[in-house]
C-alpha cells in the first residue's frame, strides 16, 4: 500500500491533528446529544414593535439538571452577511425537563434588516452548580421564520 502524499507546506502530523481535534468536537456533540443534555434554541418569531426588533426564542432544557447561568455571544447580520451587531443575551434561568421562551428587543433596529443570527460562543455556563466548557456543543439551533439561527 502506498502512503498519502501531502501537498506542499502540509505537515502530516499537523493535519492529523485536525483530523482528531474535529472528531472530538463531534464526539462531544453526539455524547450530549446521546445523553439527552442538549439545550434546543429556536428563533420563533421575529416583530417589530417601534423602532425596535423583538425576537422571541423558546428555549428547550430536557436535560435532567437546571441551568443558573447560560450567557451567550450572539452576532446579528444583515441579508447581505455583514454584521449589524454583536451583543451577549442572558438567557438563564432555564428549568430542567422544561421549555421556556425569552424575549430580546433589538432597539433601533427593524426586523427586515436581520438576515441571520449566529451564536457565536457561550460566554458563562453553569449546570447547577458546576461551571460547565461544553455548552455550545450542547446547543442545538433552529428557526421558524426565513432568518436563521445558527452556531
Amino acid at each position: 500500500m502506498r502512503g498519502v502524499q501531502f501537498g506542499s507546506g502540509v505537515k502530516p502530523t499537523l493535519l492529523a491533528a485536525a483530523v482528531i481535534a474535529a472528531g472530538a468536537m463531534s464526539a462531544g456533540e453526539t455524547s450530549a446529544k446521546a445523553s439527552g443534555e442538549t439545550i434546543g434554541i429556536e428563533l420563533n418569531k421575529l416583530s417589530d414593535e417601534g423602532a425596535s426588533c423583538q425576537a422571541y426564542f423558546v428555549f428547550d432544557n430536557q436535560g435532567g439538571a437546571d441551568y443558573g447561568k447560560l450567557k451567550l455571544d450572539l452576532v446579528v447580520f444583515n441579508a447581505d452577511d455583514v454584521i449589524e451587531r454583536r451583543f451577549a443575551m442572558e438567557v438563564a434561568p432555564l428549568d430542567a425537563k422544561k421549555r421556556t421562551v425569552k424575549l430580546f428587543e433589538m432597539k433601533k433596529m427593524s426586523c427586515d434588516k436581520i438576515g441571520s443570527f449566529l451564536i457565536n460562543g457561550v460566554l458563562e455556563c453553569k449546570q447547577g452548580t458546576k461551571t460547565r466548557s461544553d455548552c455550545v456543543q450542547r446547543l442545538v439551533p433552529s428557526s421558524r421564520v426565513d432568518v436563521k439561527l445558527t452556531k
